[in-house]
């Protein structure tokens, strides 16, 4: 995620995975460390997936390379911008 130019190849949901995700699971939030939950060439189909169903969380751009593997607590602290559809957010582990 730190590279200077966008990598177009990294790894995210397409929109079968999400549809998937939402209907089969009691998943709330999802969180990748790049720059999009979804994949490259399915960005705009998977997020309305996501979105449509109202339950499910999009964290984007997390840096996690340094947390040890473990079970953890995540709170997320969002900014509150009103008639926004996203928010800059600030997400605390407690191990």
């Amino acid at each position: 995620m730190w590279k200077k130019e966008f990598d177009t190849s990294y790894v995210g949901f397409m929109k079968d995975g999400a549809k998937w995700l939402a209907e089969n699971t009691d998943i709330k939030l999802v969180g990748l460390d790049y720059l999009n939950v979804a994949a490259w060439d399915e960005g705009v189909p998977t997020h309305h997936v996501f979105l449509e169903r109202r339950e499910v969380i999009l964290l984007e751009g997390l840096k996690l390379d340094g947390v040890p593997a473990g079970i953890y607590s995540v709170h997320c602290l969002p900014l509150r911008l009103i008639g926004a559809d996203g928010s800059p957010t600030r997400c605390i582990l407690i191990k």
